[in-house]
């Protein structure tokens, strides 16, 4: 198999799992209306979904230890399908919430897994830039999972759309299972438990800490932002319908474009330095969607977008190559730490929206980046990611 038939499937992987992941996003405030609920409960939607990816991500990991990655991501990725299906027949909130927290279940044997195949089957060097490959699908997936789904609603309706979400799932397990080849690098765990306490001995590594908590951060601005600036959108003076908000989403495309070049970016100005000057540049754009103009809203968008997808990129990266044992769990953590992040910031902005509105929403995202910052200088080694 060629090595740029594998990146594709990596990338697949990352397209499948967030198509998913994020589809209500664009979405919300007409199932708000269409519901009758108010912002707070149509966002756990979300939430139910990214809390979900938490509490499954170690165990898909330290499952993978023992039965392979191939097999673990295929399984998964054609299970999906089936929640994803039924969330079109929920008759009500509480219904669509019990089958998107059922779709999150799905999610980590699939990119969690994917991730440590690239730590195993790429060459040290090159991990940054496959993780890159892998984010580019994964921010494309959230782009169409919001954009198509939103254009599909004004077209067929809500209901339809997560039809043809699940016949698209299907479509990516088979592209999936035909381009990736079997693992040749992995090291199967003796025993479950053994994966399981693998696991554990990952607290023990500031470094790893340290990017779990990054990665806290990342999800929790990321969520924050796009959800609740949705509400922004579709109320005056914008007026957004479902497939204008869906077009908003497109500012990840600048993300999937500049993330591959994610490898020679740290090995020029090294993984610290780096990260910082993402950090700074995410807090320009957050503060940037104040101004009134809708032209500056958009720019800010894509600037957080870029700079939230870059985020990911270099601490997903880190991960792998800091991890020397259990990788599987390692990024399973992660992941875990990551959508705990992910599940915060669909509900607490969701206060603070109640209380002030979106300048009281961008308020905690500077505040999230803030301390994102201050980790990443005082923790993280100073050394390039080549290192």
């Amino acid at each position: 198999m060629s090595p740029k038939l594998r990146g594709l499937a990596i990338g697949i992987a990352g397209f499948c799992t967030f198509i998913n992941l994020y589809s209500p996003q664009a979405l919300l405030p007409l199932l708000a209306q269409e519901f009758g609920v108010g912002v707070v409960a149509i966002s756990m939607t979300i939430a139910a979904a990214t809390l979900a990816v938490a509490v499954t991500a170690p165990f898909s990991g330290a499952a993978a230890d023992v039965l392979g990655r191939k097999r673990v991501i295929l399984a998964a990725m054609a299970a999906l399908s089936v929640p994803t299906l039924l969330v079109a027949f929920a008759p009500d909130v509480p219904t669509m919430v019990f089958w998107r927290f059922v779709q999150g279940l799905m999610l980590p044997p699939i990119f969690v897994v994917a991730i440590a195949y690239v730590g195993e089957e790429w060459p040290a060097s090159e991990v940054a830039g496959a993780a890159g490959l892998y984010t580019a699908g994964a921010s494309l997936g959230g782009t169409a999972g919001r954009f198509v789904t939103g254009l599909l609603t004004d077209l067929v309706g809500w209901r339809g759309a997560y039809a043809v979400l699940a016949l698209l799932t299907l479509g990516c397990a088979l592209a999936v299972a035909l381009m990736l080849p079997r693992e040749r690098a992995f090291v199967r765990s003796e025993s479950l438990a053994l994966s399981l306490r693998q696991m554990l001995r990952h607290f023990r590594n500031p470094q790893l800490l340290a990017t779990y908590a990054v990665g806290f951060g990342t999800l929790f601005n990321f969520i924050a932002t796009f959800t609740y600036v949705t509400f922004l959108l579709a109320a005056p003076p914008y007026g957004f319908s479902a497939t204008m908000l869906g077009t908003v989403f497109l500012t990840y495309l600048a993300g999937a474009a500049i993330t591959p070049m994610t490898g020679r970016a740290l090995a020029r100005w090294g993984r610290r330095p780096f990260m910082l000057g993402v950090l700074g540049l995410w807090t320009g754009g957050i503060v940037l969607t104040l101004a009134p103009s809708l032209l500056a809203i958009i720019a800010g968008l894509t600037l957080c977008a870029v700079c939230g997808l870059l985020s990911q990129a270099v601490s997903t990266g880190y991960v792998t190559i800091t991890a020397t044992e259990g990788r599987s769990s390692a990024v399973g953590l992660y992941v875990t730490c990551f959508y705990i992040g992910g599940g915060f910031g669909a509900l607490l902005p969701g206060l603070a929206w109640n209380a002030a509105g979106w300048p009281a929403c961008v308020a905690m995202v500077v505040a999230m980046l803030a301390v994102m910052a201050l980790v990443v200088r005082l923790v993280w080694t100073p050394s390039p990611a080549r290192v």
